[in-house]
């Protein structure tokens, strides 16, 4: 297998097992039939991929969207876990501290960004200053799409 295509084949795989098992309507899987379950599959082509071709700089990456992938499903489905923005502050944190084990870049920003993520959940009363940071996040999780196309425009103009 040539490793500069194996993103690309995971992507695929994944891909289609998602369409297919939709296609078959296993009762058990029902749930998983929604965007989330593609984040985390192109998620984990990233972080096979990363971890096959030893491509490490795409950890980040593939942990970033395998966890907000799992945040979704699972704020949906289970009443215990926590809605919270420090949520996604903590997911950052660990795809930096999963990119730091292999590159040792990260290490820092993970701990501060889990550290933060943490103290934002399990806080009773929240720091004033928290307040644009609540704000800030509610704006994203409204515009989040737009994010995404302006993303993708800057990695089509991006020079290699």
């Amino acid at each position: 297998m040539k490793k500069q295509n194996s993103f690309l084949g995971f992507v695929l795989i994944g891909i289609g097992a998602y369409f297919l098992l939709r296609q078959l309507h296993i009762p058990l899987l029902t749930d998983f039939y929604s965007w989330p379950t593609l984040l985390m599959v192109i998620g984990v082509a990233f972080l096979l991929h990363s971890y096959i071709a030893k491509e490490y700089q795409n950890i980040f990456t593939g942990a970033l969207l395998l966890g907000l992938g799992i945040h979704f499903h699972a704020s949906v489905r289970f009443v215990i876990w926590p809605d919270h923005w420090g949520m996604y502050l903590i997911i950052i944190g660990i795809a930096f501290l999963l990119r730091y084990q292999k590159t040792r870049n990260g290490l820092f920003p993970g701990l501060i960004l889990g550290g933060l993520g943490i103290f934002a959940i399990f806080s009773s009363t929240n720091p004033g200053w928290f307040y644009w940071i609540h704000q800030l996040f509610a704006i994203i999780e409204k515009f989040w799409p737009l994010v995404l196309i302006v993303i993708g425009f800057y990695f089509l103009k991006k020079k290699n």
